[in-house]
């Protein structure tokens, strides 16, 4: 039996891998969206783009829809505190993602042109929307979100819990940086997946915006450096069952950096090599080392605010001993024991789904095939 630290640490790192499937699968979805206006000039066109990811999108979702349990279940106190804070963001979230459904399944039922045109708009809206306000979501973790908790553990929210008050600059910045990434995934997805003009605007937008993701990223770096952080100074045994308030942390200028100390410095530099690589691939018209540098893209960039967030997942602007951490935002011991050997079992098998199903799916799209294909979008 693990001991409550190991499960601890396991569980923040789980969390951050379910993140990631998620950016890694969906960022195709969102970015490809993204681009459906821009790309698809024609009703063809656009049905390429849709169809590239129309038979997969959904199974995308899984990893979102288990991060949402798994949170819920390893860090409640996370759950709570967050979709209260971010509850009218998560709510406009919401009903851009019904768009998507909606969309895909409705867009080609009628040939009316204005029709068509209206649900190209919804699904741009369900792309770019859920991706931006993922973004300030987590640029407001590095500001500190409105909560805190009194003596009895009671939360409590402050003025700045407004659904604009969430648009502050940093965290505005993160949603650029985050629909910039996303939208140069999709990008490249898109021209590894299609031939013909639709792939050579899709291979324009990868050097487009792998451009613009380095500078932004590396821009976010210079920024988070100006911030001030925060540093956990003293906590209980870490094989205990903690609250929030057993703990000392103070706010340090730079402190989101102290975490990056000899190779860790390899990730963010990562991030940036990556975008860069994946826009002169698309030079070179390497298709799929394009998406595998994309790929790279993303993972670097996830796992740069993982990093610099350790161990805190939830700061509070209110009060610094507030914030939640890994160590005191957990469930019980045996919940997340529990918890992680069903993490065990169904992670694999839905690595395991999903890539089969890529698999079924592979090949090029273009208008010839959603032409002779009766199940297409």
């Amino acid at each position: 039996m693990l001991d409550y630290e190991t499960l601890k640490l396991l569980w923040w790192g789980i969390i951050a891998v379910l993140m990631l499937g998620f950016a890694l699968t969906g960022g195709w979805d969102l970015g490809v969206a993204t681009l459906l206006p821009w790309i698809g000039k024609t009703d063809d066109e656009r049905r390429v783009v849709i169809n590239t990811v129309g038979p997969t999108w959904e199974g995308n979702q899984t990893w979102l829809i288990t991060f949402g349990g798994a949170l819920f279940a390893a860090w409640p106190l996370v759950y709570a505190a967050a979709f209260s804070v971010l509850y009218v963001a998560l709510i406009f979230t919401l009903f851009a993602l019904f768009l998507r459904p909606v969309g895909f399944d409705y867009r080609s039922k009628l040939e009316n042109p204005r029709w068509r045109s209206s649900w190209d708009w919804g699904l741009f809206v369900g792309g770019i929307l859920p991706t931006l306000v993922f973004g300030v979501a987590i640029g407001n973790l590095f500001v500190g979100l409105p909560f805190q908790f009194d003596d009895t553990m009671r939360v409590s929210y402050g003025s700045g819990s407004t659904f604009l008050g969430l648009f502050n600059g940093f965290s505005v910045f993160c949603g650029i940086l985050a629909v910039a990434m996303t939208t140069l995934h999709g990008a490249t997805f898109l021209y590894l997946r299609t031939d013909g003009v639709v792939a050579e605007r899709a291979r324009k937008s990868v050097i487009v915006f792998g451009l613009i993701t380095a500078v932004l990223f590396a821009l976010g770096g210079l920024l988070i450096h100006a911030l001030s952080g925060y540093s956990l100074t003293q906590i209980g045994d870490l094989n205990a069952i903690l609250t929030p308030l057993q703990k000392t942390v103070v706010r340090v200028d730079g402190g989101w950096l102290n975490n990056f100390h000899g190779t860790l410095w390899l990730v963010p530099a990562a991030g940036v090599g990556f975008a860069l690589l994946a826009a002169l691939f698309a030079g070179l018209r390497w298709r799929w080392i394009g998406l595998l540098a994309s790929s790279g893209t993303v993972i670097g960039i996830i796992v740069t605010a993982t990093i610099a967030l350790f161990p805190f997942v939830l700061p509070s602007s209110l009060d610094a001993a507030s914030s939640l951490t890994a160590w005191d935002a957990v469930s019980s011991k045996k919940t997340l024991a529990i918890m992680l050997a069903m993490v065990v079992i169904f992670v694999p098998l839905i690595t395991i789904y999903t890539s089969w199903v890529y698999r079924v799916m592979r090949g090029t799209v273009n208008a010839d095939s959603i032409h002779n294909s009766t199940h297409s979008y």
